[in-house]
């Protein structure tokens, strides 16, 4: 496909969506460029990825300087990801510093220095209050924001609306990302409790019959995409809810990682939210604890987000091609395959009875745009892309955890190469020599995003 005019810019380029939309977006237009704190200096000619630090005013200015001399001013798209997020519910500075007055400072820059089709933020479906099992959020649902992290994406959205000009804007709100490999922490937490048989992994103190929806990364990418696509088409102020309209409950979710840890569940007992509460507050401060459960967390607990996705359906043409019920087994195929780097991809301390295992490879998510190779396995027949062990001599489901066999492939010497600048190989790892991007796995098939 030729590549359209002008360039697509991209704050927080290096993190996870943000690698994901670069890569995507590479191709499709003439340059593709990323914002993010770490980026080579001086730039390289022709860079694809400039140092900025949207909470400093100087950094803005001479990073969009930098943009201006390299690539020029006609922006066919600027999608805004970077942002401040944690999990300690409280409000922090930085959601001030980064995620609301970094907005302004960029929409301020990006107005009197440069041509923008469209200005794309990715918001979140926690701006809106949450609703009750068999209720239906869409995007005029009431906003309600219950702590710190989704009241800045609230107080930022209401600033675009005033600082955007004549951009115009599309705000994405997202329910929570996960992928293959799972990089959901409420997930891998929730995981991690079932595998580790934690007495914490069968109790709960909301009504497990709420839930979150969720959406995967992939589809996320799908979303920004389609957006941009249709740029034109949009009106100048476009809201959408982006997630799966299947929301599974806390108890679907609990039987679903039983069974597939253990081969089997167990009921999850109700704690009172007071006692739950103390004793969330007790673990939080033992020293040498940094426990994922907070106390704030356990107001939140009857929280539901059923998403109604229409407008998205019928404006983007985007429905979700994958869903949490189906990637459930391979989150867990994935840790089984190597327990030790699961839990290391997550950020989690593997406890003692994980690390005396042996050691087997790490099943990580395949880049965008890549195409899963089949393990060889020792045969030439079918095998699981998750359990290189199983194998057999005609086509069907892994029987530990259905995944659909596919053909083995010959094996072949792994060659690495730079998502931005396809003419660079390499068989070592490592970073690109030209914009400092680390280098991914070639595509064997030669299969790429078009």
């Amino acid at each position: 496909m030729k590549s359209q005019p002008g360039i697509v810019l991209i704050t927080g380029c290096n993190g996870r969506i943000g690698s994901a939309v670069m890569q995507r977006m590479t191709g499709r237009f003439t340059d593709v460029v990323g914002l993010d704190r770490t980026a080579p200096m001086p730039p390289p000619p022709g860079c694809v990825r400039i140092a900025v630090d949207i909470a400093s005013e100087e950094s803005t200015q001479e990073g969009l300087r930098i943009l201006r001399e390299h690539h020029g001013t006609h922006l066919a798209a600027v999608i805004h990801l970077a942002a401040y997020y944690d999990f300690l519910g409280k409000a922090s500075p930085l959601y001030e510093q980064i995620t609301v007055e970094g907005t302004r400072r960029l929409l301020r820059a990006l107005r009197a220095g440069f041509e923008v089709e469209q200005f794309i933020f990715s918001s979140t479906m926690l701006v809106h209050r949450p609703g009750e099992p068999g209720q239906f959020i869409t995007e005029d649902w009431p906003i309600g924001a219950t702590w710190a992290y989704p009241e800045s994406k609230v107080r930022t959205e209401a600033l675009i609306h005033e600082e955007r000009g004549n951009i115009p804007a599309v705000i994405l709100r997202l329910a929570g990302v996960y992928d293959d490999v799972c990089h959901s922490p409420p997930l891998a937490h929730q995981i991690q409790r079932i595998y580790e048989r934690q007495l914490a992994g069968h109790l709960y103190s909301g009504e497990t019959s709420h839930g979150q929806s969720f959406v995967h990364l992939e589809d996320v990418v799908d979303a920004i995409e389609r957006a941009v696509d249709r740029r034109a088409q949009l009106p100048p102020e476009s809201t959408f809810l982006i997630g799966e309209p299947e929301t599974l409950s806390y108890d679907e979710l609990q039987h679903s990682f039983m069974r597939l840890i253990h081969g089997k569940s167990s009921e999850t007992h109700n704690v009172p939210g007071l006692i739950a509460k103390v004793g969330a507050w007790a673990q939080d401060h033992m020293p040498g604890e940094d426990p994922f459960i907070k106390p704030w967390m356990i107001d939140r607990a009857n929280d539901h987000y059923a998403l109604n996705i229409t407008r998205a359906r019928e404006v983007l043409d985007w429905t979700p091609r994958r869903s949490l019920r189906q990637t459930l087994p391979k989150m867990v195929a994935a840790l089984e395959a190597d327990p030790v780097g699961w839990y290391r991809e997550h950020g989690l301390e593997p406890p003692a009875s994980v690390t005396k295992k042996p050691k087997r490879a790490v099943p990580r998510a395949p880049a965008p745009g890549a195409t899963a190779v089949a393990p060889a396995s020792g045969c030439d027949m079918y095998a699981c892309p998750m359990h290189a062990d199983v194998c057999q001599s005609s086509p069907g489901n892994c029987p530990r955890c259905d995944l659909t066999l596919e053909p083995v492939a010959p094996p072949q010497a792994a060659e690495y190469t730079c998502p931005m600048h396809p003419e660079v190989a390499s068989t070592e790892p490592g970073r690109c020599p030209k914009c400092g991007m680390t280098l991914v796995l070639r595509d064997p098939a030669g299969a790429q995003h078009a």
